[in-house]
């Protein structure tokens, strides 16, 4: 009996010989000396390369805004920075440098996010819909005396209104479909 990695390992070579060997099977069983050639079928074209389990390369992603600068990848690292040495930094500045982190780290991740999703790259619908509903939910909570309840209420509203709002823009970018996973 195989172990659960032999199985794994086993799949694995079956779906990578799938693969190499995918566009030797397509040209055709007649060999030569031992080799598929192209001319063993006519019109059948060789089959590119697999791109990734979407069919998508990463340089299919959508371009940022300031060129090839890797502006969002420098302002999460110096936000992931500010967060871990602000728990050693005494309270006050402490504090300020937990929060400035994780404000700079989730501006930078947002930015990417709505990138994605109207490039119709990926949907990233749940996270730009509670990027609207948390603030408002936060704003009335703390700002106003409303009853928590209504505060909830309406978090939760503007998120719907939210969802479904982004989840409509990434259907008509993409050509229908409502979430693309992957990439």
């Amino acid at each position: 009996m195989a172990t659960k990695r032999q199985r794994r390992k086993r799949r694995r070579r079956t779906t990578e010989g799938r693969t190499a060997g995918s566009a030797e099977r397509v040209l055709g069983s007649t060999r030569s000396g031992g080799r598929a050639t192209e001319s063993a079928r006519p019109g059948t074209a060789r089959v590119p390369p697999s791109r990734g389990p979407a069919g998508r390369r990463s340089a299919d992603r959508p371009p940022a805004l300031w060129g090839s600068f890797p502006l969002t990848e420098i302002v999460i690292f110096i936000g992931v920075v500010l967060l871990a040495v602000g728990f050693f930094v005494p309270p006050p500045q402490g504090f300020v440098m937990i929060a400035v982190g994780l404000g700079l780290a989730s501006l930078a991740g947002l930015e990417l996010s709505i990138r994605e999703h109207y490039a119709a790259y990926r949907s990233h619908t749940l996270l730009l819909s509670s990027a609207v509903g948390v603030p408002v939910f936060g704003a009335l909570f703390v700002g106003t005396k409303l009853n928590p309840a209504v505060c909830v209420a309406a978090g939760l509203l503007a998120f719907g209104g939210a969802a479904w709002f982004f989840a409509s823009a990434f259907r008509r970018r993409s050509g229908g479909a409502l979430y693309r996973l992957g990439g």
